[in-house]
């Protein structure tokens, strides 16, 4: 049976920090916290589980969570966000795979996400799959910030298990907007970095493909109401994208 470390990177999670760990309870080995430097409880509860508390200045999504990979001690981590916890399915999974020594080198699951008071089961926001358990020798964080992702080697082996990663994302339609402009500004900025355009055509048509795709073809409206405000909400969240991407184009120009 090898060995596994689960990694969670946190700033002022003291809200969710002490579910997410008490999740991996029985199943990790060791947990490694890396905190970008915390001002409540956060530090405090996580001394209380027992874990390795590292502290690092937050550089970037992708930048803190390879941080993170690389503190481990072990081969084989399980990556989780705060915000997150393992539901039981997936825990009895994961040891499953653990006593069989990993014979994968990387475990693709589903993430539920957690809005306004009910798991949402359709949509772009399920099955939600993420990459979170793998050898970290074949594996690295990237993507492009904040929508980080685990980019696993051409040659590793991949498994799917059942079970589900609970997100609990947001509780108010407050809490969605105000990540919807901080994300879409960060969005925004890498692909500025990246010197991709974005333009009119991507601006009118990307959020109408965006609502359609959520609603109709991912079958978000079996969801109701809440369906109907997430498909909303990712259609803008694209438009939100370019729009701001676009005037940072347009401040280039005249700033040069």
């Amino acid at each position: 049976m090898k060995k596994c470390s689960v990694v969670i990177i946190t700033h002022n999670e003291e809200k969710n920090i002490e579910r997410c760990l008490q999740s991996v309870q029985g199943f990790a080995d060791e947990i490694v916290v890396v905190d970008s430097f915390s001002t409540d409880a956060t530090k405090n509860i996580c001394l209380g589980f027992g874990v390795r508390f590292v502290e690092h200045a937050f550089e970037g999504y992708i930048e803190q969570k390879n941080y993170a990979l690389a503190q481990a001690n072990n081969d084989y981590v399980l990556s989780l966000d705060a915000d997150e916890a393992i539901d039981d399915v997936l825990k009895r999974n994961l040891l499953s795979e653990k006593h069989k020594g990993f014979p994968f080198d990387a475990y693709e699951m589903n993430r539920s996400n957690y809005f306004c008071g009910r798991w949402i089961r359709h949509g772009s926001w399920y099955p939600d799959r993420k990459t979170r358990l793998t050898n970290r020798q074949k594996a690295n964080w990237g993507g492009t910030n904040p929508h980080d992702k685990i980019i696993i080697q051409p040659q590793a082996t991949l498994k799917r298990i059942s079970g589900d990663i609970l997100h609990y994302t947001y509780y108010t339609l407050e809490e969605l907007t105000a990540q919807t402009n901080r994300f879409t500004t960060i969005q925004a900025q890498a692909m500025f970095k990246q010197n991709k355009k974005g333009g009119y055509v991507k601006l009118y048509l990307s959020p109408l493909a965006a609502f359609i795709s959520s609603y109709f073809i991912k079958l978000g409206f079996l969801d109701g109401y809440d369906g109907f405000i997430i498909a909303c909400s990712v259609s803008y969240n694209t438009m939100l994208k370019y729009a701001k991407l676009m005037h940072l184009w347009r401040d280039a120009r005249k700033n040069p």
